[in-house]
């Protein structure tokens, strides 16, 4: 067994190589509608996706969100959340292997079918479950419910990379259920379905390890992160710490 420290970024862009090696994501980039929906861990996505078909250089994550969450007093925020829509680039919109920049979930509507795939960031991780829910602010629904429209109804897939640092002790549906009442102020929270993507299953599914989650947080820049115990063969746990290596100099986020 081998232990790792990873930090949220480099989670993320763990998360990032995960997603953009699997079989059905190279299979939808030469034919079907891959959706990229706008958040910071799928910025990482995007990057490792649009730079496999040759249009990474032109992509930029600093304004790849609709809605973030930042301590108090950072600049302009609501209720710890900036909504910011003056550089917003669009979503990531990836049709038979052509990047179509600028596009937004809501221009390929029509165009989405049985297969295509949509993922989408959360904000709540239910660990054990492979459970996740996301915050919504806007008073239709955001995204998120224009997303499970086309999944439900188009048979649509969904995959959810998600943090660890996301994760929750409480059971997603009765906090949804109390959050959502109408005497309540602040934002919803929606679970979903949908296939959920951390650190772990980057791991198992980069390297053939397995990964358990055993102690969290840190200082001056290691906030949010993660230990992870790494078990499996000689040669899966060699290429975990390989893997793990390379990114674990992620920088931070910065806008």
């Amino acid at each position: 067994m081998k232990q790792f420290l990873l930090t949220p970024a480099a989670g993320k862009r763990l998360i990032a190589k995960a997603i953009s090696a699997r079989a059905d994501i190279k299979s939808i980039l030469t034919n079907g509608i891959l959706v990229i929906i706008a958040g910071t861990t799928n910025g990482y996505v995007a990057e490792e996706i649009l730079a496999m078909i040759g249009s990474g250089e032109k992509f930029s994550r600093s304004r790849f969100f609709r809605g973030i969450n930042l301590p108090p007093g950072y600049g302009t925020t609501r209720q710890g959340q900036l909504v910011d829509s003056t550089h917003f680039p669009g979503d990531v919109i990836v049709k038979n292997g052509k990047w179509l920049v600028g596009k937004t979930l809501d221009d390929v509507v029509e165009d989405l079918k049985q297969g295509d795939i949509i993922i989408k960031g959360a904000n709540a991780l239910d660990v054990d479950k492979k459970h996740a829910a996301v915050l919504v602010a806007h008073p239709q629904g955001g995204t998120i419910l224009a997303s499970l429209r086309l999944v439900i109804g188009k048979r649509v897939r969904l995959i959810i990379p998600v943090g660890l640092e996301k994760r929750i002790s409480g059971d997603l549906d009765n906090l949804a259920v109390r959050l959502n009442m109408p005497d309540v102020k602040g934002l919803r929270l929606l679970p979903v379905p949908g296939e959920v993507v951390t650190e772990i299953e980057a791991i198992e599914a980069l390297t053939g390890a397995r990964a358990e989650m055993f102690a969290a947080g840190g200082v001056c820049g290691a906030e949010g992160s993660v230990w992870l115990a790494v078990s499996g063969s000689e040669e899966s746990e060699r290429e975990a710490a390989r893997l793990i290596q390379n990114v674990s100099n992620e920088p931070v986020f910065s806008m």
